[in-house]
């Protein structure tokens, strides 16, 4: 097993690490939004590249063809991208939401807002 054989899962993995350190490191949250949106790229690429065999047709039942490839990962992360799309577009809502409530997206400047209200 060589790293050239296994390009996709080292991608997977890379997407995973950089959206997953956006998502904890960054205090603006688009940003945080945004590292949210690279780590469920990685997820997708993760149930996709499984999916395709090479060498392998649509599974359709002919004379010849002894390879199939699996379509259901393909239709499940439609899905999860349609899904995917309606949280972030819900996520910026709340984005801008809480900018006209606090005038200010950076986390910690929200956290301190939210002391100062309460002592």
């Amino acid at each position: 097993m060589s790293f050239a054989s296994h390009y996709s899962y080292w991608a997977t993995i890379v997407l995973m690490i950089a959206g997953l350190y956006v998502v904890i490191a960054r205090g603006n949250l688009v940003k945080k939004l945004i590292g949210l949106g690279i780590f469920q790229t990685s997820v997708y690429l993760l149930y996709v590249a499984p999916g395709k065999l090479i060498g392998g047709t649509a599974p359709i039942i002919a004379e010849g063809y002894r390879t199939y490839s699996n379509p259901l990962p393909h239709v499940l992360i439609l899905t999860a991208i349609v899904v995917g799309v309606a949280t972030l577009a819900l996520g910026l809502a709340l984005v801008v939401r809480i900018r006209e409530a606090y005038d200010t997206i950076e986390e910690d400047e929200i956290l301190r807002l939210d002391d100062e209200d309460g002592s």
